[in-house]
């Protein structure tokens, strides 16, 4: 039986790859748009995008982003993504294809991967974060597919596709179609940790991540593990990527992308209160099977990246109501929560509703007010003066954003933010958590950053593991905080 968190469907597309008598193309080569598309040849295989698609070779343009929210054909192995700002984390989604030799690939665990033959039926498979990898194995060639509201646009493309020369014997790759949360060996990724931290859009090469471990302030790093609204692709996330980061002793802080507070058809959240709730629990379920694909432990808190908004009054309730849903259900997949929220919108809303279902709350508030100011006073954090709430190392304040930041000879662009976090213990997770690397010392006392203030400030932040409590629906928003 498929588990929940995605859908195998047993229809089947049309045969994938059939050759036609064409010479070679040995490298990729962009033909002219014409009304029915643009015709590309990359690696033996001719296929045509829609006539609107950039074309990016990654080849030649190692830095290039591979974002997910602009119609795009990727070539080759991505690079670095220096290209990539952090401002760009969540955003909605247009469809993708990225194309790679299959040698050399990296063994992504954030999405599902798929193994493909040539004449083969193309399996129509649906991931929790809108991302699809069919291994081609015949052609060599590994194929990623994102969407917006559903694949079949960019499956087409697949479908259509030809072969220039007769495809080779197929080699082994390894496949992953629905994935078990659960299985594999763990990593214990979060020490409680007092002090700074940053995130990028994507997840730095190994080489960044040992320079700024060496250089730079920071001892805990944000990385998006999926969602329907991630806007960077992550192909330096592996297994293998969270357990070094680990044992160099950073403090991971695993960031789920998932519906916002904006309509779209593909990654808005529903205006409906109890629509928002079960919105919730699903995104939870997504979050914990990339989890514990990416090897996180039991206990692990998991952040719900929600974009700042302005009108409180149409989305307050269903923020409460998604937010408090995913604590709940997390909490029942061992797993602890937390919320990336702006100060001015999320946070306040939560607040509001503290009181009324404290155990639903997020173990953790991470809360965007980009002011400079390095502390997470209830001030900084845009909640009322004297409060219990989120204390006791249950806070996170990005105190600044979208800028470049150099060290070891290596920048990036990133946000950057104060941590106050302790051990937390979900609910429905073990007593004691499995032994894991030494947390990073705190870093030493930082210069005040510059004060900037967004237009529009995400937030994230995880907290003390509530009980197992149903989830908030509140009959309307709050009254303006």
């Amino acid at each position: 039986m498929l588990p929940s968190h995605m859908m195998l469907s047993c229809l089947l597309g049309a045969a994938l790859l059939a050759p036609v008598p064409l010479g070679a193309a040995e490298g990729p080569t962009a033909g002219r748009a014409g009304a029915d598309g643009r015709t590309v040849d990359y690696r033996g295989l001719r296929l045509t995008v829609p006539a609107d698609w950039r074309v990016v070779d990654l080849d030649r343009t190692p830095d290039a982003c591979l974002r997910l929210d602009l119609p795009t054909l990727y070539l080759g192995h991505a690079g670095g993504q220096g290209e990539c700002a952090a401002a760009r984390a969540a955003a909605p989604r247009s469809d993708t294809l990225h194309l790679e030799p299959l040698d050399g690939a990296p063994p992504r665990a954030d999405i599902p991967t798929v193994g493909g033959d040539e004449g083969d039926p193309l399996p129509k498979v649906r991931g929790d974060s809108n991302e699809i990898r069919y291994a081609l194995r015949r052609a060599g060639v590994m194929a990623t597919v994102s969407y917006g509201s559903t694949p079949e646009a960019v499956r087409a493309v697949l479908t259509r596709a030809r072969a220039l020369t007769p495809p080779a014997a197929p080699g082994p790759v390894s496949v992953d179609p629905v994935g078990v949360v659960g299985g594999g060996p763990r990593t214990t990724v979060q020490a409680p940790f007092t002090g700074e931290g940053f995130d990028a859009c994507t997840a730095p090469t190994q080489r960044t991540m040992d320079a700024w471990r060496a250089d730079s302030p920071f001892g805990a790093v944000g990385v998006y593990i999926g969602g329907r609204a991630r806007a960077c692709a992550q192909p330096q996330l592996t297994a293998g990527w969270v357990s070094r980061q680990a044992a160099a002793g950073w403090h991971l802080m695993p960031i789920w992308v998932g519906p916002q507070p904006w309509n779209s058809s593909s990654t808005g959240l529903s205006t409906d209160a109890s629509e928002a709730n079960e919105q919730g629990r699903a995104e939870a379920e997504g979050a914990a099977h990339a989890a514990a694909a990416l090897g996180m432990a039991e206990g692990t808190v998991l952040y719900n990246d929600l974009e700042n908004y302005t009108d409180r009054a149409t989305w307050d309730a269903p923020v409460v109501a998604y937010l408090t849903a995913w604590t709940v259900r997390l909490h029942e997949l061992g797993y602890g929560a937390a919320a990336y929220v702006s100060a001015s919108s999320g946070a306040k809303a939560l607040s509001a509703h503290f009181a009324q279902a404290p155990d639903a709350m997020p173990d953790v508030l991470w809360v965007a007010r980009w002011n400079g100011a390095a502390s997470v006073t209830d001030a900084d954090m845009g909640l009322p003066a004297g409060t219990e709430q989120w204390t006791g190392g249950r806070r996170a304040h990005q105190f600044r954003g979208d800028h470049d930041a150099t060290y070891g000879d290596v920048s990036l662009n990133i946000d950057r933010s104060w941590l106050d976090v302790g051990a937390q213990t979900p609910a429905g997770a073990p007593a004691k958590a499995p032994k894991g690397p030494k947390g990073p010392k705190a870093p030493g006392k930082t210069k005040k950053a510059p004060a900037k203030v967004p237009a529009k400030s995400p937030a994230k932040a995880p907290a003390k593991a509530p009980a197992k409590t149903p989830a908030v629906l509140p009959a309307q928003s709050p009254a303006r905080v």
